[in-house]
């Protein structure tokens, strides 16, 4: 097990010491906290907090987390509250109409305790802790991370509503609804269907004859984008000492980022082991889901140690609880299931009363909201954010409207944060409870208990619908209307599977029976990383924690492995052959280092392409494209429809790739090894990317660093040449030793450029490594780095 270690031991330097472990420290008083509160951090970073009650906890939880990532809750808090254009000026309106059109206007009472029976006293000890840091801030400046003085700006006051925001979660498919409608209004709704990958089964995509086809094609959604997109700053936003100056940052940036393929769907990994097939003969379970790969990380791993709470694991830095992780009774973890709960609907405005919509043979009110936004450098704006009964109307033009129904605007909607139920889980029972109160995002939640029991249950709030799909844009006039949601204990799950494991990625996993298929979303990831998972548990009946690490970075590619050897027919001359004869000795491994992998990849990517080409007119390309899934299956079943003469296809795809390679990497093909700068690095890039100069890019980026595998490896790294997406984050338990959890937590847990923990990961990361994730006081005490007491008043 050293072997994974021993990078991360030379690594770290202990930093911020408040007291070496062992001496005495006299601590602070910290307002509104009812007792002491010791904090531990170990060497990788890691806070573990002891306190003596629930509310003490949760407030350090809070204090904690601001401290190590204040800018980052400043930037989610301006995005949750509608108050970018405060500071940024009138570019960022769109953004702040969009949010104040979207934010939960619920009851707050029963919107907190939703997460939890004291939701809101729990919630409330968080904001205050991040808000006692702050305070903090105003009277010592220097506390504050250099991002604020690149600004000129000071962080804001916290509420629990900034807690509850919707802004940053996985909701829904309103994006790829819109563009389906956009489809089968130019191509039709069979050969849509052909193209696209809809499962588990096949649904109505027929657009409603009301349904206005041109309008589709407007920028419905712009509100939408704007509220959820991220925040990037620009030049003009920051002070002149610490300006971009443009064109150098162009070059820069072009020279390390590839534009020139628009990368795949991120996914997630999950399993879990069943005590017969681990080597410990206790249950383990391994998590390492897949997002922007961002500095800093969008997940924060944390300890909380108080009677009633002792679990540690991780999840969004400016939310209470643990939403990845374990406790004293077992282990969990999460991967995205499709659940639909999102709705594109369209309606008739009155002619005379442009506030008026069509509803059930009746026009009816909308309802109007009236706001007020500040923007820098100008009169406020004010607006009127506009309701139907369905939800925000996102486009009005004359006698037309949109709007989105989001079942995510229900109470309990604000994602990951019902995981403070499942951190006090102590049986699968009381785990599978839990979940049923999990609305946002979708999840496959998994179980592995110290009594022996390993589960699944799917989550996600589910609306039923019977009479439509919700793939496409449907009238708001009454006859496509949900019949209420599917109790989420009710969505499909299994306890103690037969073959003593069970395995997620994102893929199709809903059993064939399964009755509530109007409740199930019908888009799902390509099922290679599932597959290959699979292949490796279904072989090793002694399953062990060195296993599950290799395999969390596995890089066998299963779509190599089916095209590759088609090849074999295939014959050219010169370099072409040269390469053809790399690919037929390969593994099919995307490794650093190796030149066939180079080869491979760019030649998938041109296939992908050439077919996306040859079956979607050009003008649906915007809104359409062919998945890998298909892709695979229409070439090894030399379905001539949609590829032609499948050697000249594949020939064809293979000259193409030459050149591409030669002038990316140079004529020399010893030179085009995956895993370099030029091509398959990670580089991690920081919000004020764009807006500093050249020295404080260098300080605020990570990397770059070269990398290994993509899209379609357990492995995962999305389909660019830099790695823009992935396991950022990683988890895995024996439930027999907790000390024995390994965790890694890309680039560090700070988020302030100063810290040693703010990058001090990343080397690690990239070279598929581990820290252990402790658990016991006496193992955290030998491997603290720090020691904080707060004082009570």
């Amino acid at each position: 097990m050293d072997y994974f270690l021993k990078p991360l031991f030379i690594l770290i330097i202990p930093a911020f010491i408040s007291c070496t472990p062992g001496e005495t420290d006299p601590g602070k008083t910290i307002e509104g906290l009812r007792e002491d509160v010791v904090i531990l951090r170990d060497r990788w970073g890691v806070n573990h907090i002891y306190a003596s009650n629930e509310q003490d906890l949760f407030f350090a939880q809070g204090y904690a987390a601001a401290k190590d990532r204040l800018f980052q809750f400043e930037v989610w808090r301006r995005q949750a509250t509608g108050t970018v254009s405060e500071i940024l000026g009138e570019r960022e309106l769109k953004r702040d109409i969009g949010t104040r059109l979207f934010q939960f206007r619920g009851n707050m009472d029963t919107e907190l305790n939703y997460y939890h029976p004291r939701g809101r006293e729990i919630i409330e000890s968080f904001v205050d802790g991040v808000n006692a840091f702050i305070m903090e801030t105003e009277s010592d400046p220097a506390l504050l991370p250099i991002e604020f003085e690149i600004l000129n700006i000071r962080p804001g006051y916290w509420t629990p509503r900034d807690v509850i925001s919707r802004h940053q979660g996985l909701l829904g498919n309103i994006g790829n609804e819109l563009d389906y409608g956009r489809s089968v209004a130019l191509l039709g709704a069979e050969r849509v269907k052909e193209l696209a990958n809809f499962q588990p089964w096949e649904p109505d995509i027929e657009l409603d004859p009301e349904i206005p086809k041109e309008l589709l094609m407007e920028d419905i959604l712009e509100l939408y984008y704007a509220y959820r997109r991220p925040l990037i700053f620009q030049p003009e936003d920051v002070i002149e000492k610490y300006r971009a100056k443009e064109m150098s940052f162009a070059n820069h940036y072009n020279e390390l980022v590839d534009f020139s393929d628009p990368g795949s769907p991120i996914g997630s990994n999950n399993w879990i082991i069943s005590p017969e097939k681990s080597a410990s003969g206790h249950t383990m379970m391994a998590n390492d889901p897949h997002r922007t790969q961002a500095v800093p990380s969008l997940r924060y791993m944390v300890h909380l140690n108080a009677p009633g709470w002792n679990v540690a694991g991780g999840g969004e830095p400016e939310i209470p609880g643990v939403s990845i992780g374990h406790n004293e009774y077992g282990a969990w973890g999460l991967t995205v299931f499709r659940t639909d709960g999102e709705d594109l609907l369209y309606y008739k405005v009155n002619p005379d009363d442009p506030n008026q919509y069509w509803h059930s043979d009746n026009w009816l009110d909308m309802e109007i909201v009236s706001d007020t936004i500040p923007v820098r450098g100008r009169e406020p704006e004010i607006v009127e954010n506009r309701y139907t009964l369905h939800g925000p109307v996102v486009y009005q033009q004359g006698e037309h409207a949109f709007a989105v129904r989001c079942a995510w605007m229900e109470p309990g909607g604000s994602p990951y944060l019902a995981s403070l139920r499942m951190d006090q889980a102590t049986t699968w029972e009381e785990f599978r409870e839990a979940c049923n109160y999990s609305h946002i995002p979708g999840e496959n939640m998994i179980w592995a208990g110290t009594d022996g029991t390993i589960g699944w249950q799917s989550v996600g709030i589910a609306p039923i619908r019977e009479n439509f799909s919700g793939l496409v844009p449907v009238p708001g006039d009454g006859r496509y209307e949900w019949q209420g949601y599917l109790p989420i204990i009710e969505k499909p799950y299994l306890v103690n599977p037969g073959k003593g494991y069970f395995a997620t990625a994102n893929e199709n996993v809903v059993p064939e029976d399964y009755p509530n298929n109007g409740a199930v979303g019908f888009e799902w990831s390509d099922k290679f990383r599932g597959e290959r998972i699979a292949m490796v548990l279904d072989e090793n009946d002694q399953v062990t924690m060195e296993d599950m690490m290799t395999l969390q970075t596995d890089y066998y590619s299963i779509p190599a492995s089916r095209l590759v050897p088609l090849l074999e027919d295939v014959s050219s001359e010169g370099k072409v052959q040269t390469m053809i004869d790399s690919l037929m000795q390969w593994n099919y491994r995307m490794e650093k280092n190796s030149i066939a992998a180079s080869i491979y990849v760019t030649w998938e990517r041109r296939l992908r392409a050439n077919l996306t080409m040859r079956n979607i007119p050009e003008e649906a390309r915007p809104y359409l494209s062919v998945s890998m899934t298909r892709v695979v299956e229409w070439i090894t079943e030399n379905n001539e429809k949609f590829t032609g003469d499948r050697e000249a296809l594949l020939l064809s795809a293979m000259e193409e790739v030459l050149p591409e390679l030669e002038d990316k990497l140079g004529t020399d093909m010893k030179g085009w090894q995956y895993g370099q700068e030029k091509f398959r690095h990670a580089l991690i890039r920081h919000p004020l990317r764009q807006a500093v100069n050249e020295e404080w890019r260098s300080k605020l980026n990570v990397g770059p660093i070269p990398r290994a595998g993509y899209s379609y490896t357990v492995g995962a790294g999305g389909g660019v040449n830099n790695q823009t997406s992935g396991a950022s984050f990683r988890f895995i338990v024996d439930t027999g030793d907790w000390d024995a959890t390994m965790a890694m937590n890309n680039p560090g847990q700070s988020g302030d450029p100063s810290s040693s923990f703010y990058d001090n990961l990343f080397e690690s990361w990239a070279n598929d490594e581990f820290f252990p994730f402790y658990f016991s006081r006496q193992k955290i005490e030998e491997n603290a780095a720090e020691k904080v007491v707060l004082r009570g008043n």
